[in-house]
């Protein structure tokens, strides 16, 4: 699956492609959501357009991805690889074989518990855990918790537990996917009801929607690790940490093309300058390809600090 973003989502405009003799071959990971898949194509074009990179995109996973750099050194580049789920990288890491270039995420990965804007400019009081369990009726006196299967389901249901969710008069609602989870959220914020749950970003819902993570107390690793678990004895209270999503790269890859690597290296974005991405995104009902275009035209300022004065030659060239 070899293809440039040039030759799929600018095919139309005519543009003018680079020479790929510069850096070589590059293969870069494509996973298999959203962000990661636009993440992907917007490094490809940078290579490809600013360094003549030959590039390969290879489609994969968490899981996929992993394996296949401890079994194979491949592929060159992994963006948005949530270290958190594949603890395996720690290890290739220790052994050399992995070098972080950056965190993709600049604020890492969130995970919170939400109450929609309006609703928080109205009652002050909701902006902090307490306040919601001593005022349940505010956000309808409902938590919407996640799917069963999804780790953030056996946090949570240990964290309910803590907060004593029962005796404050707080309803649980599990929902049954991930699509009925947002849908409630954006009905209630379209609406402008209440609304309480959990959400985790960059997501579209996200980007789309004003909401505000309450404040569930400081963080502890040790007691969070204990949450994370469904035996856990003795549930307490915890803040979720913000999760580390990196940009990895083969150490051969980092020694034999330093210029590419500096590219990947700074290569970041906000939770929120994601989030909108995503939101243009599904609104638009566009490729991934396309959403990588809108990003690459509507925030040159952002992309031309990532490169190199060589690379904003060649696509100075395109971008006119």
């Amino acid at each position: 699956m070899k293809k440039t973003l040039l030759a799929t989502a600018f095919v139309g405009l005519g543009l003018p492609t680079a020479a790929m003799a510069d850096c070589g071959e590059v293969s870069i990971a494509e996973m298999n959501w959203a962000s990661g898949q636009i993440i992907t194509r917007i490094t490809e074009f940078l290579m490809v357009q600013g360094y003549g990179c030959d590039v390969t995109v290879v489609p994969s996973a968490t899981t996929t991805a992993i394996t296949s750099l401890a079994e194979n050194n491949e592929p060159d580049v992994v963006p948005e690889l949530w270290v958190n789920s594949a603890p395996a990288y720690f290890d290739l890491e220790a052994e050399g074989k992995l070098v972080k270039a950056s965190d993709v995420f600049a604020e890492g990965g969130s995970e919170n518990w939400w109450v929609p804007d309006y609703l928080l400019a109205a009652h002050p009081e909701l902006a902090t855990i307490e306040g919601v369990l001593a005022n349940p009726d505010l956000v309808g006196g409902r938590f919407h918790n996640c799917p069963d299967g999804w780790g953030c389901r056996i946090a949570n249901d240990n964290l309910v537990k803590a907060f004593d969710f029962d005796g404050k008069g707080m309803e649980v609602f599990n929902h049954g996917s991930g699509e009925t989870l947002a849908a409630t959220m954006a009905a209630a914020y379209e609406n402008q009801e209440p609304w309480f749950g959990y959400y985790w970003g960059p997501t579209a819902v996200l980007g789309r929607y004003n909401m505000v993570a309450v404040d569930m107390g400081p963080y502890d690793a040790e007691i969070h690790a204990c949450n994370q678990t469904q035996d856990c004895a003795a549930p307490q209270i915890s803040a979720y940490p913000a999760a580390p999503v990196l940009t990895v790269v083969t150490s051969d890859f980092a020694e034999r093309n330093p210029e590419a690597f500096e590219l990947v290296s700074n290569i970041s974005f906000g939770t929120q300058e994601l989030s909108s991405l995503l939101a243009w995104q599904l609104d638009n009902k566009a490729s991934a390809e396309e959403a990588a275009v809108h990003f690459l035209t509507t925030n040159q300022d952002t992309w031309k600090s990532w490169i190199n004065e060589g690379a904003a030659t060649k696509l100075g060239a395109i971008f006119k």
